[in-house]
C-alpha cells in the first residue's frame, strides 16, 4: 500500500488528496479555533451577537454551495481519493478536514500501533481533564485501526476502558495498541494511553469481522451499487 493509498503509512501528516481537501482542512483548523476561543472567552454580549451572525452568514455561503452527504457519494466521482482517503479527511475522530476531530493520528510499525493526539478545552470534562466520553471514543478510533495488525478488519464488538487517572488537557496524549489473540473474525485487542509517562486510561476490545467482511458494509449502505475499494486499500 503507497502512501496515498494509506494515510496513515508513517507518522507525518499525508498531504492532501487535492487543493479542495487542503481548503477543506484550512476551514477545518480554523472551525477548531473558533471553538477553542468560544469556550475559553468571555466577550461582551453584542460582540458575540455580532460574531454570531458573521457565522450565519458564512454557513448560509457554505450551504449554497453543492453539497455531498456520506463518504461513500465522496468517492462515487473518483475526484475526491480513495475511501481510506476520503476517511482520512471526514472522521469525526481523526479527520483533518473534520473540524469535531482533535484530530487522532495512528501509525503502525511492525506489530504495534502507535498514537497521538492533543485535546483542548473543549475537550473539558472533569476540571483541566479530558471527558471521559472522549478518552473512550479516541480509544475506539485509535483501536480500530490497529486492528489492522490483524489483517481482519472488522466492527467494535466492546470497548472496556480502565480509567487509572485524569488525563489532561492541552498535553501530548500518546497510545499503543498490541493484538492479544485472534479466533477466527474476532481480533482482542489492549490499548494504552499515556501523558508523559503517565498511564492515564487503558482498554480492552474486541472486533468483529463482518461473515462477508468489512467491505461487506459499504454495499449494505448503498445496496444499488456494490463497493469494492482498490486491493491496496483492503490493508
Amino acid at each position: 500500500m503507497n502512501e496515498l493509498k494509506n494515510p496513515f503509512a508513517s507518522e507525518e501528516i499525508t498531504p492532501a488528496f487535492n487543493d479542495e481537501w487542503q481548503a477543506k482542512r484550512r476551514v477545518a483548523a480554523a472551525v477548531r479555533l473558533l471553538t477553542e476561543v468560544l469556550v475559553t472567552s468571555s466577550p461582551d454580549t453584542s460582540k458575540m451577537h455580532d460574531i454570531a451572525e458573521q457565522l450565519e452568514t458564512t454557513a448560509a455561503d457554505f450551504a449554497a454551495s453543492p453539497r455531498v452527504y456520506g463518504r461513500l457519494d465522496w468517492i462515487r466521482s473518483g475526484e475526491h481519493g480513495s475511501y481510506g482517503q476520503v476517511s482520512h479527511e471526514l472522521n469525526p475522530l481523526a479527520g483533518y478536514s473534520n473540524p469535531l476531530a482533535p484530530p487522532v493520528t495512528t501509525r503502525i510499525e511492525g506489530d504495534v500501533a502507535y498514537g497521538h493526539c492533543f485535546c483542548g478545552w473543549a475537550y473539558e470534562g472533569p476540571p483541566g481533564s479530558v471527558h471521559g466520553g472522549y478518552v473512550a471514543a479516541i480509544f475506539d478510533q485509535f483501536m480500530g485501526f490497529a486492528q489492522k495488525l490483524g489483517k481482519r478488519p472488522g466492527m467494535t464488538g466492546y470497548l472496556h476502558v480502565d480509567y487509572h487517572q485524569r488525563t489532561p488537557l492541552t498535553t501530548d496524549l500518546q497510545l499503543e495498541a498490541r493484538i492479544t489473540s485472534a479466533e477466527g473474525r474476532k481480533t482482542f485487542m489492549e490499548g494504552k494511553m499515556y501523558a508523559g509517562d503517565a498511564l492515564t486510561a487503558s482498554c480492552n476490545a474486541l472486533f468483529v469481522e463482518p461473515r462477508q467482511g468489512i467491505y461487506s458494509l459499504e454495499a449494505q449502505a448503498r445496496p444499488e451499487e456494490v463497493f469494492s475499494p482498490p486491493a491496496s486499500d483492503r490493508g
